[in-house]
């Protein structure tokens, strides 16, 4: 059965993300985490809008009342295309950006209709380890200490050597506690967690699992950069109000304690793009030239047709003032 993505909707995708890092990066520093949000968003809203897809929005800024964010059920595209689901986060790390900190990205996940989890922008608890793993060797409902264990062992190390990255959040105050007394260590990060897993790919970054609660958006995004370069992940989402789970259940969640697997929230083909907004680990943040923008990206892209193919490029731009890219203030 042919794909229903286009291979030409990487690059395509590329350009959406790059559009959204340069809108706001002028508000890098500034202090101004709705400014440089909106800036993202207008810019992506206006890119997806060129592409011929017949695109929806599955996970995005928050709910139809909260526009002119991109509303999860908006309508995205020329229309004429394939049905295409989208999930993104057009500035992961508003205060990051805000505050001129490290790992600040523009996030957007495609893949065809009903294969990204549709669910309501609320929190989703989440677990996460790289590739090359046994199935099932960390598990959402067992204990840090257990899944430290068990990671472990599958490593072949001591929990000495197992690091864990979580987000610096009162609520994980009992996480942490979890993971020193199993004497592994913890990884703090201040914002950004579809880095923090993605991470958990990369033996350089020298981290080795991701556990805590973060934005539902971002459990997606990271499930589909871990469907397209490797790992095991797993959520629940969060619904602590009336709304919430009223909204939840329009959008086909019936099990509010239902445990997503990587492939609940990700499946089937699937392409990812970000781009730097300020420079981190996986990408460096948007610069200046004479003349010219700089942006670095990272895509991903799954296909599991015929002969299954996972493929990640890195991508650096250089646009030049003359384009009509930077004339346009995209």
């Amino acid at each position: 059965m042919t794909s229903g993505i286009n291979r030409s909707l990487t690059l395509e995708l590329v350009r959406v993300t790059e559009a959204a890092a340069v809108a706001c990066a002028p508000l890098i520093g500034r202090g101004d985490e709705k400014a440089a949000d909106q800036a993202a968003v207008n810019a992506t809203r206006t890119e997806l809008n060129k592409l011929d897809i017949d695109g929806k929005i599955v996970i995005g800024e928050g709910e139809r009342d909260e526009a002119p964010m991109l509303y999860i059920g908006e309508k995205v595209g020329t229309g004429q295309g394939p049905k295409i689901d989208i999930a993104l986060d057009p500035l992961e790390g508003t205060t990051l950006t805000a505050k001129g900190m490290p790992n600040a990205l523009a996030v957007i996940a495609l893949a065809e209709h009903n294969n990204l989890l549709n669910a309501p922008d609320t929190y989703m608890q989440k677990i996460a380890v790289g590739g090359g793993l046994p199935d099932g060797v960390v598990d959402l409902d067992a204990s840090p200490q257990e899944n430290i264990k068990e990671l472990a062992k599958a490593k072949g190390v001591s929990p000495e050597h197992i690091t864990v990255c979580v987000l610096d959040r009162p609520r994980h105050q009992d996480i942490m506690e979890g993971i020193r007394s199993a004497g592994a260590k913890v990884s703090l990060i201040s914002d950004g967690d579809v880095a923090g897993i993605i991470h958990t790919t990369n033996p350089a970054s020298g981290i080795d699992l991701y556990m805590g609660t973060g934005g539902a958006p971002e459990g997606v995004l990271a499930a589909a950069a871990l469907a397209c370069i490797g790992g095991q992940m797993q959520g629940r989402l969060v619904t602590d109000s009336d709304h919430q789970k009223e909204r939840a259940a329009q959008m086909g969640v019936s099990d509010f304690d239902r445990k997503y697997t990587l492939d609940d929230m990700a499946k089937g083909d699937i392409i990812l793009s970000m781009t730097g907004v300020t420079s981190g680990a996986l990408v460096q943040g948007v610069s200046y030239e004479e003349n010219a923008i700089i942006t670095d990206s990272l895509v991903m892209r799954r296909s599991l047709g015929e002969t299954p193919t996972s493929t990640t490029r890195w991508i650096r731009a250089r646009h030049h003032m003359t384009d009509k890219f930077t004339q346009d203030g995209k």
